[in-house]
Parts: C-alpha cells; sequence; structure tokens
C-alpha cells in the first residue's frame, strides 16, 4: 500500500510538469514538460542524494574523524539488519539530521555539529535510529526524490511568473492572470504533494526508530529537544528540502496556527505523545 500512495503521488508530482508545460508552450511545452519530467526523474534517482548532501553543505566523516558517531551508526545499523550507511556531519549549531539514497547500498546519515553537542547520546541514538528506519522502510528515495522534483517546479513556476504570458495550444498568448494563478497552484500543489509524503511516513519512521534503539522516550525526548533550538534558532535550508529532516528545520512548530495542509511534518507533540504511549506499553514508564 506505501509503495502504492507513493507511485500515485509521483505520479501527480509528474503530471504537474506537464500541466505546466502546457500552459507555457501548448503542445510543445507539454512535450518538453513530459522530456523535463523524465530527466528530473532520471537524476532524481541517481543524484538526489548528492544533491541534498551538498545543500546541506554536509561533509563526509570516517570513523578516524568521528568515532563516537561512527560506531553509533555501525551499531545501530547492524541491530537494524542495514549495510553501514556512509556518514555525514552538517555544519550547523541547531540539532538536526536526515537520511537520503536510493536504496540501503547506498544510503547515507548526516547529522548537524548541533545535535552531536547539544544531545544526550540516548537521544542521539534514538535520533539515528529514526534515521536508520527511513532506510529500512525505503523512504530516503522518495523523500530525495521530491525535494528535487518540488524544487524544479517551484523554480518552473517562478520563471513563469517571471517572463509571464504562455501559449494554448493554438499559439495564441494566454491572459496572464490564468497562466499567475495556474503557476501559483502548481507551486502549493507540488507542496503539499511534498508534505503529504513526509508527514505519512514520519510516524512509522518514529516507531521503527523506537524499536531499533529500544528506547521509545529517548527519542521522544530528542524530539522535545531539537523541537525548542529548530524554533530558537532557524537554520538556512532550501525550503524544498526541509521536509528530509527528523524537526521542520525551518522553525519546528513555531508556525503551528497555520493550516495542516502547509506543515511538512506532523506536530512533534503528537509524535511525543505516540512514543510515550510505546513506552507506557512497553512498561518503560508509568
Amino acid at each position: 500500500m506505501n509503495i502504492l500512495k507513493t507511485g500515485l503521488l509521483m505520479a501527480a508530482l509528474f503530471a504537474l510538469f506537464m500541466g505546466l508545460g502546457s500552459i507555457i508552450g501548448g503542445s510543445n511545452g507539454l512535450i518538453i514538460g513530459f522530456v523535463f519530467a523524465l530527466a528530473m526523474n532520471f537524476f532524481g534517482y541517481w543524484f538526489s542524494d548528492k544533491l541534498a548532501l551538498a545543500m546541506s553543505g554536509a561533509q563526509p566523516v570516517s570513523e578516524a574523524q568521528a568515532p563516537g558517531l561512527y560506531r553509533m551508526v555501525a551499531r545501530l545499523a547492524q541491530r537494524a539488519n542495514l549495510p553501514m550507511p556512509r556518514v555525514y556531519i552538517i555544519p550547523s549549531p541547531q540539532p538536526n539530521a536526515f537520511a537520503t539514497g536510493r536504496n540501503p547500498k547506498h544510503s547515507a546519515v548526516a547529522v548537524t555539529e548541533g545535535l552531536m553537542s547539544l544531545l544526550s547520546e540516548d537521544e542521539m541514538e534514538g535520533v539515528i535510529a529514526h534515521e536508520l528506519a527511513h532506510i529500512k522502510n525505503r523512504d530516503i528515495l522518495i523523500s530525495s526524490i521530491a525535494a528535487v522534483v518540488v524544487g524544479a517546479i517551484s523554480f518552473i513556476a517562478q520563471f513563469g511568473m517571471i517572463f509571464g504570458g504562455g501559449r494554448d495550444e493554438e499559439g495564441e498568448s494566454v491572459n496572464p492572470f490564468v497562466f499567475l494563478a495556474v503557476a501559483i497552484f502548481s507551486y502549493f500543489a507540488a507542496f503539499m504533494i511534498q508534505m503529504a509524503i513526509s508527514r505519512a511516513r514520519e510516524y512509522e519512521a518514529d516507531r521503527v526508530g523506537a524499536e531499533i534503539c529500544g528506547r521509545p522516550i529517548s527519542l521522544a525526548n530528542a524530539l522535545r529537544r531539537i523541537e525548542y533550538y529548530a524554533e530558537s534558532r532557524p537554520m538556512q535550508v532550501n525550503p524544498a528540502a526541509s521536509h528530509m529532516y527528523i524537526i521542520n528545520p525551518l522553525g519546528g512548530d513555531r508556525l503551528r496556527s497555520l493550516a495542516a495542509l502547509f506543515r511538512t511534518h506532523p506536530l512533534t507533540h503528537d509524535r511525543v505523545a505516540r512514543l510515550e504511549a510505546m513506552a507506557r506499553r512497553q512498561g518503560m514508564i508509568a
């Protein structure tokens, strides 16, 4: 079922490319949109992980450079029955992390300097286990491709709004206000698809991550702390990639008054409540 839902969501992103191409250039634009969508999906499959890591400024580290982090990732990966992912550190004071890659054999886990300095060892294990859960659940390819495609749709929509107009099937100019409305709709539709991909999978990654580390409460405590720092010191990241992080790095739940459709992550309070309920069932807390 998850594979079917993911396929439908990515097909919707694909359709947005073709729709925007049609608005911009009629039949020719439709064909160009189709070709561009194919190219972006190919690029997303093979290179989205490299792009995500480059956008974050993440630097690869070896066991000699970060022995504690490297061994923690190796230990938890073994517990999750996963190959050892590549390990990266992001030069940011905000505690946060994400995973990327096209499959478990070609995966990477990136953590910020803030995560390593501000969280306890148990809390860090919870965060890394959550990211390994995304790898185990094979979420990372979809999240990475979504970041690439949403970013591309955003660029196309902005390009169209700047240069305006577009052409219909007969080659006649399209009312610029109609084009503007379609471009804006496409921009936000892409982000809502991105958000749906992210939110549906975060709960499952929390559950599987808690099983990997063996302490649901450690992940719950980590989410609380990361949320606090995300709200007090937002991280400068490309909005198209914000859904990849364990907590929205642009401000956490700070904009909680906005409609739920405009959130890239479930409310942290809800995630913590589920993890605490899981800990109670296991007799770890009263």
